[in-house]
């Protein structure tokens, strides 16, 4: 008995391992033979949990809910604001297509390791949920605390100020609701 008992192939790697075993076959018929029996093409679906929720998980999302409502009523800015996924600088291949003439693709680096001297690129978002826009500040710090202040930082004196001149706190979801004073310049945080 065989210990491999699960195997991701193509249905070409498939038709290949069978014919060299003496089956005839090809990679259509095996196509059709796994669609007959209910398989298809599918991306994995993210549903599996290392930890269980939070008890009062929902008790959390209604106070949220309920402060962004309150602060908007109040035309104070509520923020989303999130890291995204760190990426490489340089010249290197991104999925999805591009227009360009037939036979002439644009050429990329053969390899995705980090250029030396160039690291990676972070891109931290500000999304203003009032005016339903963002603000992206790119950095090459990592995922810091002073990372995320930077760019709340930056959205404040190139977009927030002239946008909510007369505000006095901006409210904040991130991993934890934090209301910024901004007179003052005191940072308080509410659980």
């Amino acid at each position: 008995m065989s210990p491999l008992r699960w195997t991701s192939k193509s249905t070409r790697t498939l038709a290949q391992s069978l014919n060299a075993q003496g089956y005839k076959t090809s990679a259509s018929t095996i196509s059709g033979m796994l669609k007959s029996l209910g398989y298809s093409l599918q991306s994995n679906k993210k549903t599996l949990s290392i930890t269980s929720s939070h008890p009062d998980r929902n008790a959390q999302f209604e106070y949220i809910n309920k402060t962004t409502l309150e602060y908007m009523a109040e035309g104070e800015p509520v923020l989303s604001i999130d890291a995204k996924k760190k990426e490489n600088i340089g010249n290197f291949k991104n999925s999805g297509l591009e227009l360009s003439r037939k036979g002439e693709p644009v050429e990329v680096l053969d390899h995705d390791f980090p250029i030396n001297g160039l690291g990676r690129a972070t891109p931290y978002g500000v999304y203003d949920i009032m005016k339903n826009t963002g603000f992206v500040n790119v950095g090459v710090s990592s995922d810091t605390a002073e990372f995320a202040i930077e760019s709340i930082r930056r959205w404040w004196y190139e977009i927030g100020q002239r946008t909510y001149s007369n505000t006095k706190s901006i409210y904040i979801n991130a991993a934890e609701v934090m209301e910024y004073g901004l007179g003052c310049g005191k940072l308080s945080c509410r659980s």
